[in-house]
Order: C-alpha cells, then sequence, then structure tokens
C-alpha cells in the first residue's frame, strides 16, 4: 500500500453520464488524528477504545469527502480501514440530523449499505455499533441463510442504519416490511464482488426503491473499467479516491509461489502446516467440493480443518469462522465468495491450495493478511495446469512472483497441462441469460442446478470442451436459491 493517498475527480471518459465535479469542497485533513478529520467526540472516543489514534489513507481521504456530503467512488484494499471510511462519517452525519419519524412514529431507514456476502455484512454492522456505541442511532443487519423472523420483529421497531445483501432486502421489500424511501445516504461495499457475483439486477431494483436526491458511496477493493461504467449510472459528481495502484497487492504481504505437481499438492501442504507449525492458515480452493474433500484428507493428516462456502448453513459457517479466530481451529479451507468479509486480525498465512482463474480473485484472496499495518504470507501452490493462470495473475499486479521448489517436491518435467474444472468463468464470458455486450455485468461464481446432484463445471485452458446448453446457475451466498436457507 503507498504511503499517501491519489484523489482527483472523475473524469469524463470514467463517468460519462453525470457532471463531473472538477474539485472537492472537502478539506484533506493530515492524519494526525480522528478528530482533525471532523467527526464528533462520541465518535472519537468509540475509535480510540478501539485503539486506534491515527486514520489510514483511505480514511484521512475518503472520511471529508463523505462529511461534505459529496459522492464518493473509493478503490482501497481490503484491510487498509475502508469500512471505517464509511462508517464513521455516517455515524457522524446522521446524529447531527433531526430523525423525521412517520406517522406512525416509526424510525425510518436514513442509511443503506449493501454488501455481497453474509460475513462481510455482518462484520459491517459491527463496526456501526461499536463505533456508534455513545450515539443514539438504530442499526441492524439482515442476510439469508438464516430464520427471516428475528428480523421481521427487529424491523417493526424502526432502524436508521441497515446494513443488507440485496436477496434477504428484497424479499423484506417484496412483503412489505421495508420502506426505502427516506434514506439519506447509500454505501455499495466489495461492489467488484457485487458486479461479479450478478447481484446487478437486484442492485437496480433497490436502487429504484430509493429516493432520487441522496449521497452515494461506492467503495471497491478493486478498480475495473466495469466498476467506473457501473458508477457512471450512480454517482453525481463523485470524487474519487484511490490509495494504491488499481489491483496491487499490499506491500506488507510476502508472497512466493512453490511448483508442485497435481497430485502432491495436498502432501505438500500438509508438509508446510507441520514443518513450520503454522496455526491459523487461510487455504483457498476454487470449488465447495473441493473443500471439503481438502478438510477431509487433512483431517487424515491429524490437521483440524473446516471448510466455509456457499453450500455450509450460516449457523457452521459462523461457528468454522469463531473457531478459526479464537485460534482452535488450525486451518479454514474457503472458496473465494464465502472468504469475502473475512477480516482476522494479524492473519499469518494464506494459501492459494488452487490459483483462482479470475486473476483479481488473487488481489482479494491474499488481502486476508497483510491488514492493518500488519505483515502475513500468501503461498500459492501451482502445478502445471495452472502456468496460465499465474501469468494472469503476475500481469494483473504487474510484478513476476518469486518460485521455489521445495525439496522432496520437485515438480516432473515431463508432466503435462490438463484442462481445470473451475467453479466460476471467465472475466470475458457472459453470464446465462446476459447479453454479451453488457458493459456492467461480469460473470459469476456457479453452484448446481437443483436437478442435479454434482456440480456442472466448465472446461477451460486448453480444453476445447463445449460449454453445456444450459449453464449451471451463479453461486451466490445470497441468491434467490439460497438466501431462506
Amino acid at each position: 500500500m503507498s504511503s499517501s493517498a491519489i484523489i482527483f475527480p472523475v473524469t469524463k471518459s470514467s463517468v460519462p453520464n453525470k457532471s463531473i465535479s472538477t474539485k472537492s469542497s472537502a478539506p484533506i485533513a493530515s492524519a494526525q488524528g480522528f478528530s482533525a478529520l471532523g467527526l464528533s467526540e462520541q465518535i472519537v472516543r468509540a475509535v480510540a477504545a478501539r485503539g486506534y489514534t491515527k486514520p489510514t489513507p483511505i480514511q484521512s481521504q475518503a472520511i471529508p469527502v463523505v462529511l461534505s456530503g459529496q459522492d464518493l467512488l473509493a478503490g482501497a484494499q481490503t484491510g487498509t480501514g475502508k469500512t471505517a471510511g464509511f462508517t464513521l462519517p455516517i455515524l457522524h452525519l446522521l446524529s447531527n440530523k433531526v430523525v423525521k419519524r412517520s406517522a406512525t412514529g416509526k424510525i425510518p431507514i436514513r442509511a443503506l449499505i449493501l454488501t455481497p456476502t453474509r460475513e462481510l455484512a455482518a462484520q459491517v454492522e459491527e463496526s456501526v455499533q461499536t463505533y456508534g456505541r455513545h450515539l443514539p442511532l438504530t442499526s441492524m443487519v439482515i442476510y439469508g441463510g438464516v430464520n427471516i423472523n428475528p428480523q421481521i420483529n427487529r424491523l417493526r421497531g424502526g432502524v436508521e442504519i441497515l446494513v443488507a445483501t440485496p436477496g434477504r432486502l428484497l424479499d423484506h421489500v417484496q412483503q412489505g416490511r421495508l420502506d426505502l424511501s427516506q434514506v439519506e445516504i447509500l454505501v455499495l461495499d466489495e461492489a467488484d464482488r457485487m458486479l461479479d457475483m450478478g447481484f446487478i439486477r437486484d442492485i437496480k431494483r433497490i436502487l429504484a426503491l430509493l429516493p432520487k436526491q441522496r449521497q452515494n458511496l461506492l467503495f471497491s477493493a478493486t478498480f475495473s473499467n466495469e466498476i467506473k461504467s457501473f458508477a457512471s449510472t450512480l454517482l453525481n459528481q463523485p470524487v474519487m479516491v484511490e490509495v494504491a495502484a488499481q489491483n496491487a497487492t499490499a506491500d506488507l504481504v510476502t508472497q512466493r509461489v512453490f511448483p508442485v505437481d497435481r497430485d502432491r499438492k495436498r502432501e505438500l501442504l500438509t508438509h508446510l502446516i507441520k514443518t513450520h507449525n503454522w496455526y491459523q492458515v487461510l487455504v483457498f480452493t476454487r470449488t465447495k467440493h473441493g473443500a471439503d474433500r481438502l478438510v477431509k484428507q487433512l483431517h487424515q493428516d491429524d490437521i483440524v480443518a473446516m471448510a466455509i462456502h456457499g453450500n455450509k448453513s450460516q449457523a457452521a459457517r459462523t461457528r468454522a469462522l469463531g473457531k478459526f479466530k479464537d485460534g482452535s481451529l488450525q486451518v479454514l479451507v474457503a472458496t473465494d465468495i464465502a472468504a469475502r468479509g473475512l477480516d482476522i486480525s494479524e492473519l499469518p498465512h494464506v494459501v492459494n491450495y488452487e490459483l483462482p482463474n479470475v486473476p483479481e480473485d488473487y488481489v482479494h484472496r491474499i488481502g486476508r493478511t497483510g491488514r492493518a499495518g500488519s505483515s502475513g504470507e500468501a503461498i500459492s501452490l501451482v502445478c502445471v495446469d495452472e502456468r496460465k493462470f499465474l501469468s494472469d495473475i503476475e500481469k494483473l499486479i504487474k510484478r513476476s512472483l518469486p518460485q521455489e521448489i521445495i525439496a522432496g517436491f520437485d515438480p516432473d518435467p515431463r508432466a503435462k497441462a490438463e484442462p481445470i474444472q473451475v467453479g466460476r468463468q471467465s472475466k470475458h464470458q457472459p453470464r446465462h441469460g446476459q447479453r454479451d455486450n453488457n458493459p456492467i455485468a461480469k460473470p459469476s461464481s456457479q453452484v448446481p442446478s437443483k436437478s442435479s446432484n454434482q456440480p456442472q463445471k466448465k472446461l477451460v485452458g486448453r480444453s476445447t470442451a463445449k460449454s453445456p446448453t444450459q449453464p449451471p446457475k451463479p453461486e451466490r451466498s445470497d441468491s434467490h436459491h439460497n438466501r431462506n436457507r
């Protein structure tokens, strides 16, 4: 991460459909303390209680912009404190305004924060509660995968700050339980992943329910052209803040590649964990089936492991994450979607057991370590089949990753690449039901269709196999197929 942030207005080429701000009216505060950013004493006191005294670059740049009332397009790596970059100023703004209650006395929803996954939604709402502990504001989180009745009961009393995943939010809207007509501030967090997961249609439906006069904040870990295109339909005279080069990886993360034969990956992973006595190891696989299989194999090697992915119940995911955070679980095996929103302080090790076929996912994966000033290590176990994936990743992050062969695990130089089955489409393939020329929607992850017991997967790489006539439905942690589970 760069030591200083870059702030500049969005150009006409990136946001063509809205008038463009030529200069931010918000002062750019020095990073001498949170009070210098214009936040209230109650918020600064809550932040200090968490041990934070100096804002991160994204906080120093974003908070004054949000406080000024301007729309914001913010790009920052995961682990840079971007959640506080919008929760703190939102708490300040809402606490300084008189609440206009409904005729029945119900508190209206004044701020809506949308996230792509349940875990991230829970994390964001926890931050709202933590930093707003001295303020008379109400908040709650709603997402799928859990009983909807407690959410219904809580919504009856009214809530000012609502954190939600799109699918469950629309469930409540369709049942007439939510009124979004008084939302003053809208936040799209991890916007790149929401587009990846196919939430664009849900987001458009939600936008239609909001008042036209509102403040919009869009935060994204990666800053793709698709994000800028989407911003053109959402933001009005936005200020663009970016605290690192696009798609860059954190400087505090040591990245290494260990070449290995495909059938010796599990053996090498076990060797690394036991030889170096690793604990709190976050391991990524491409598919849910692969995550479950690896957990069973690690158990055979006497390594305590659990998996989180879209097919796990929310209770199982919460239990596994809780054990991993408190240190009682040595290895957590995760898919890309389930891992978004994992915020584990000082996580030492991230292992790419399988490289992602979407290069941007590599940036998101290793962003789980090296957070908030702590160092971390990201290891990738790469077989001959994944050389193209590795090349795409290095092209994206604009650097070559150092490679090291572990003694006793030399890859067979005669091995030939085989087609790889993946759970997500490549970046340039449209999802089923979307037009090829859609500049906004990006391909999503995939899950088995209801009519099949086994995942339908695509072959990529050197394979010439055709895609199935009916592609599998997207894997979405909050999709219409699993948000009520």
